[in-house]
């Protein structure tokens, strides 16, 4: 065996079914060798988003991986890897590398050095002989404590040298923490102490598979919950007690109890402070509960420290709590009946939009439709950065957990289409859809003809107003004398000139046909994009 053939034994081992790609890099033949598909992106940063949207539904027991060539490869991979890195997806990298006596002559480009910042661990192979052990790292690092993407940099001359002897490798377990026990008595009693408390849930919630405790401890309390932008779907927002996610906009009733809350345990979630998610408002007693201690009191000021696993914290609550207190019923029925009163209460608000007849189109119109037709229990969902974010995420409800992939730490144009892609990869029975501007398309668009080449069925859905509406705020006299927001394209004929079928939709009344014409193909097994003509669309949801 030669170096490559190593790393794809040991990824073959660690239950890899895919290795998103672009050439030349030893690893894919290698990998291809032993029947770990190949999957070839018309741009690397694409091909990191497929490893992370992989990474994601998966709940990171299985891990996207990606490989690149040294030089321009990997360059060009470092948006994908920055943007994994800010939302914390344990995803792999394995770039090739240049001859070791080139690594450190200007202007060779070395991945390890460059990628440092934004990978959770990262390291260069010297020897063919100690990629076991780089690996078992790598996975390691993943796996432990709070994720993130790791970077094993590969020179050429280590993957074509000759392994000696028989490769020693036992796939890496994910490692978990429990709480301490005092933490979780005090974390008890100040929850049954406060008088309005909500919880908080990110993302930790998702990678810990526990949804089902959540809702649990949530209905034991009783609290309502509110959701980061990853955290989004962590439980049904269909649950009587779910408030849903906020990115920079939030359901009404998201804001209200966030503001009046006396108290506030966040699960799962880092609380780091970011222009695309919650803050936390000013004087509240705060609970912080996370895997890694090195968020505790970085952003905001915890009163009471709860580190450890999502799942095994929500286990030691509800144990604490359910030995302290019985349930409270009353108080369940009258908290639940107050949400659904604050849920009509806005959706009362925003129907003129979501009912709109209006032309160009409504996109509210559109989330409402796409909502009523597709099964959302078997839906995968995404959006893309921009304003289909902000309308998207606060409308569309989720029926199930891990149904939704929210992000945005980092807000890069167009990493939705790759997200989606590995998230049909990972949950090939699921609708997998996302949603983007015509802005985002410009940036990754052309990657849906590797959609089409592997045969890997998402639906595509463009909202296109010809502008760059977010940004008018701050383009103003660039526009006004050289028109810098507008944009535009057709990009039915571009999806259509790329081997992806395709529909313009301009009228309200063809919603609803073109979306069942479209599910019928993804499920037919083939990707589909609908172009809707919709109006620049400056409303949001934010309270």
């Amino acid at each position: 065996m030669n170096g490559a053939d190593v790393i794809a034994d040991i990824l073959k081992r660690e239950g890899t079914e895919f290795l998103a790609c672009y050439p030349r890099n030893p690893l894919i033949e290698a990998c291809a060798a032993i029947d770990i598909r190949t999957i070839l992106c018309r741009q690397e940063r694409v091909g990191v988003g497929m490893a992370d949207g992989f990474s994601r539904i998966r709940r990171g027991r299985q891990n996207g991986v990606f490989a690149a060539q040294q030089g321009p490869g990997i360059e060009n991979a470092f948006p994908g890897v920055a943007q994994a890195f800010s939302e914390n997806v344990p995803l792999m990298v394995i770039p090739a590398g240049n001859a070791p006596e080139r690594q450190y002559m200007h202007p060779t480009f070395r991945a390890a050095d460059v990628f440092r910042p934004v990978t959770k661990w990262c390291a260069v192979a010297s020897s063919v002989q100690e990629l076991p052990d780089l690996m078992r790292r790598g996975f390691h690092a993943m796996r432990s404590g709070k994720p993130g993407p790791v970077l094993v940099e590969v020179p050429n001359a280590v993957f074509e040298a000759t392994y000696e002897g028989k490769v020693d490798y036992t796939p890496v377990p994910v490692a978990r923490a429990a709480p301490d026990p005092d933490a979780v008595k005090e974390a008890a009693r100040m929850l049954l102490a406060a008088k309005r408390p909500v919880l908080w849930a990110g993302q930790g919630v998702h990678y810990a598979d526990a949804s089902e405790r959540l809702a649990a401890l949530a209905e034991l309390i009783p609290a309502p919950v509110v959701a980061t932008n990853p955290g989004k779907s962590a439980i049904p927002e269909s649950h009587p007690l779910a408030l849903g996610a906020a990115t920079r906009s939030s359901p009404k009733m998201y804001a209200h109890f966030l503001k009046n809350a006396d108290l506030v345990l966040a699960i799962g979630s880092s609380v780091t402070k970011t222009n695309f998610g919650p803050s936390l408002p000013s004087g509240k007693t705060f609970i912080h509960s996370t895997n890694d201690a090195s968020d505790i009191n970085k952003d905001y000021r915890a009163d009471l420290a709860v580190v450890g696993d999502a799942a095994l914290v929500l286990d030691a609550l509800i144990a604490e709590i359910g030995e302290t207190r019985a349930p409270d019923a009353r108080a369940l029925s009258a908290l639940k009946q107050q949400i659904a009163a604050g849920k009509d209460e806005w959706r009362a608000e925003w129907a003129k939009h979501l009912d709109s007849d209006e032309v160009p189109i409504n996109q509210y119109r559109v989330i409402r439709d796409l909502m009523r037709t597709v099964d959302r229990a078997d839906t995968i969902a995404t959006h893309d950065s921009g304003s289909p974010r902000e309308q998207f995420l606060p409308f569309w409800e989720t029926t199930a957990a891990h149904s939704y992939m929210g992000w945005g730490k980092s807000t890069q144009l167009g990493y939705g289409l790759g997200l989606i892609m590995g998230a049909k990869l990972a949950a090939p029975d699921k609708l997998c859809i996302n949603v983007m501007g015509d802005s985002s398309f410009g940036m990754t668009g052309l990657d849906i003809e590797t959609a089409a080449r592997n045969r890997i069925p998402i639906l595509t859905i463009v909202f296109n107003n010809g502008i760059m509406a977010a940004e008018r705020p701050v383009l103003k006299i660039s526009d006004t004398k050289y028109g810098a927001m507008d944009v535009g394209g057709n990009y039915t004929k571009v999806a259509e000139g790329l081997g992806v079928a395709s529909r313009r939709v301009d009228k309200p009344a063809d919603i609803v046909p073109a979306i069942k014409g479209a599910v019928d193909v993804v499920n037919g097994g083939a990707p589909y994009l609908l172009e809707f003509v919709v109006k620049e669309g400056q409303e949001f949801s934010r309270y």
